[in-house]
């Protein structure tokens, strides 16, 4: 039988399945799988048009004929504005520093752009702003430039924090996600998770707060420390959204090598280790504002965490991995505690919406 000899036939259409990336989805700022995707597929064939080699996607950017300087760009969106720890101002400031410092730079001068919700009290202002210049002058760089937008009641929630980096470039630091070598030793320089389970107990009432507190700091100054080691750094990440576990996938596909940690040398404190096991969450995927990873040449290994140690922000600094001679590229596994392995994905979306 036809359509011809039925007409009804005509009517008959095959159901097209409901596809999710037909909209923005909140993952897709989750500094995962998603956020990957977006940028892939989307954001980068706009504004740089078809390449043959994609380069790696870093936390700054050399300036165009201007080597010795860095910019990086960053926007913070965090829920709650305050939380133990910090607040939206001092974390806008810290995460833009310590983009530029994960390419070795020192900051120079920092933008503030602002957009505000009709409504928000001005002394919730004024508390965030104080913050933010309070944290600025204590990292010592200067706020030269900025813009305030304000937008109508549910636009925004209360206040959205836009800040932009320039930094100069430290001594013969060169660090790059794409340079890590097989041998390197993988460094980290201090405790993973506490950012992303205050501000979610702080948000969902959950009461770990009382006994944690947020990270975030600037990192400029544990990079300064490690600069005469030049060349041997290979490569410096701050693990935020996505935590380690992003950022190391991140890492491993850049560079085309295999990751092997160990989960005994996690600096995991006890209060996240337990928020994270009450949540159903890995200490991997938590996001974190106030450590690095490094990937370091194996004979520079030691002197790189000694002198992380003599920096308060590094005192915790340990060795948890290394990249092996031999193995997957792109792929990370974890050593657990039993002596079994277990490849660490790159996180698919977002399981801790507004972190930063």
């Amino acid at each position: 039988m036809t359509s011809e000899t039925n007409p009804d036939m005509n009517r008959l259409n095959c159901p097209v399945p409901y596809a999710e990336n037909e909209r923005v989805l909140l993952g897709h700022g989750a500094g995962g799988r998603l956020t990957a995707e977006l940028l892939e597929d989307l954001v980068l064939p706009a504004l740089e048009g078809p390449q043959e080699q994609p380069e790696p996607l870093e936390d700054a950017a050399l300036l165009p004929d201007h080597p010795e300087l860095v910019v990086s760009t960053d926007s913070f969106v965090v829920s709650p504005l305050f939380f133990p720890g910090g607040d939206i101002g001092s974390l806008a400031v810290h995460g833009t520093v310590n983009d530029l410092a994960m390419r070795g730079a020192w900051p120079i001068a920092l933008s503030v752009a602002l957009i505000v919700e009709e409504g928000l009290e001005l002394s919730e202002l004024r508390s965030v702003l104080t913050s933010l210049g309070k944290a600025a002058r204590e990292a010592g760089v200067p706020v030269i430039t900025g813009d305030t937008k304000v937008v109508g009641r549910g636009a925004a929630d209360k206040i959205f924090i836009n800040t932009t980096g320039v930094g100069r470039v430290l001594s013969a630091l060169r660090p790059s996600a794409a340079l890590a070598q097989p041998g390197d030793a993988i460094l980290l320089s201090g405790p993973i998770g506490l950012h992303g389970t205050t501000v979610l107990s702080t948000r969902e009432g959950l009461g770990f707060e009382a006994d944690i507190a947020s990270d975030s700091q600037p990192l400029h100054r544990l990079v300064r420390a490690m600069a005469h080691l030049g060349s041997e750094v290979h490569t410096l990440r701050d693990p935020t959204r996505g935590g380690l576990a992003a950022a190391l996938n991140e890492i491993a596909r850049d560079a085309r090598i295999a990751v092997e940690i160990e989960e005994s040398a996690l600096p995991v404190p006890t209060p996240v280790a337990a928020a994270c096991d009450l949540l159903g969450l890995d200490p991997l995927v938590v996001a974190n504002e106030g450590c690095l990873v490094a990937f370091v040449a194996p004979a520079a290994a030691d002197e790189a965490l000694a002198l992380m140690r003599t920096q308060p922000e590094g005192s915790g600094a340990v060795r948890i991995g290394q990249v092996p001679r031999k193995g997957r590229p792109g792929r990370v596994v974890i050593r657990t505690l039993v002596g079994a392995h277990r490849v660490v994905d790159m996180p698919l979306g977002e399981l801790l919406p507004r972190i930063c």
